[in-house]
């Protein structure tokens, strides 16, 4: 069986996170061709991933700036052979590969978290409270994996590269810009520590407190959906369901009640520590370590001790 799996490529450069972890996925359903719309600096950080098999190189204006029809019909004519076409579950790869499944004319499985044969794979559904068993028989596979469940390949590779014949521009669609906030923080869907906030913050000055820990924790900063309708962080940081799914060696929740639709954003974190006034939050039952205290009396108080 052969894979074809579409490198996240953002700016130019590789988003080694991500590819990593969907080879890794998609290294159990046959040899991985590795799929790179970018640079060659791109495909040749692609080619040390250990798995890969081939790197397939779009260097093209085309596909430059992840135009979603440009590339999915590119992918469709790489099709032949492939028994899978699979991605890992970023906002890149839902645009495209849903694109793909309609244009082969298959269903998509997304957000796969556990390969179980070459036809069966299991997700989660209703807020991560059960997982989904699917068999499907369709002759090409797409599928997207959430990468927070799977390890880092390693970067022992030397895949050869060759450079493939796009289809061209679609004339479907044109970028315009792109406005991109830039942090020296770690990005949070990779971060090893995240700390969050939620609505029990308050404001969008007092958010600096999650900001001041994260930095001294060296960790990335996060944000529930409340904290984000609030105002009181952007919506680049929500975590949850309908934002971004974390899965760091540390997870810290400062004022966040814990509804079940951010548990499913962050509920696979090897620790979770909570800290909310009101002792019968859920995050409690989720946490590790909870702490029932005021967070403008708590947060400080950590800040001054660490």
């Amino acid at each position: 069986m052969t894979v074809l799996c579409l490198a996240e490529v953002s700016g130019g450069a590789l988003a080694l996170d991500a590819t990593s972890k969907a080879v890794t996925a998609s290294a159990k359903l046959g040899d991985v061709t590795l799929l790179v719309c970018g640079p060659k600096a791109a495909a040749e950080d692609a080619a040390k991933i250990a798995g890969v098999s081939t790197v397939l190189l779009a260097d093209d204006p085309a596909y430059a700036n992840g135009l979603a029809e440009n590339i999915a019909a590119l992918i469709v004519s790489l099709k032949d052979g492939v028994t899978h076409i699979t991605a890992a579950s970023t906002s890149i790869a839902k645009n495209v590969l849903p694109r793909v499944a309609a244009l082969l004319d298959v269903m998509i499985l997304s957000d796969v978290i556990e390969v179980v044969d070459a036809d069966t794979f299991k997700r989660p559904v209703y807020a991560g409270n059960a997982v989904q068993t699917v068999k499907t028989s369709d002759a090409i596979k797409v599928v997207t994996f959430r990468t927070s469940t799977f390890d880092l390949a390693a970067d022992t590779g030397a895949a050869a590269i060759e450079a493939v014949t796009g289809t061209g521009d679609a004339a479907l669609s044109s970028h315009v810009s792109d406005d991109v906030s830039e942090s020296d923080r770690p990005e949070l869907t990779s971060a090893g520590v995240v700390v969050s906030g939620g609505r029990g913050v308050g404001s969008e000055e007092d958010f600096a407190l999650i900001e001041k820990l994260a930095d001294k924790l060296g960790g990335a900063v996060g944000a529930s959906r409340a904290a984000v309708d609030s105002g009181y962080a952007a919506n680049d940081l929500q975590v949850g369901q309908t934002g971004k799914v974390v899965a760091p060696d540390l997870y810290v929740a400062i004022g966040i009640s814990g509804a079940i639709q951010h548990l499913a954003g962050m509920k696979d974190s090897k620790v979770i520590v909570a800290i909310n006034k009101d002792e019968e939050a859920p995050i409690f039952q989720v946490s590790d370590f909870g702490l029932a205290a005021d967070l403008f009396q708590a947060v400080p108080e950590l800040l001054e001790k660490l």
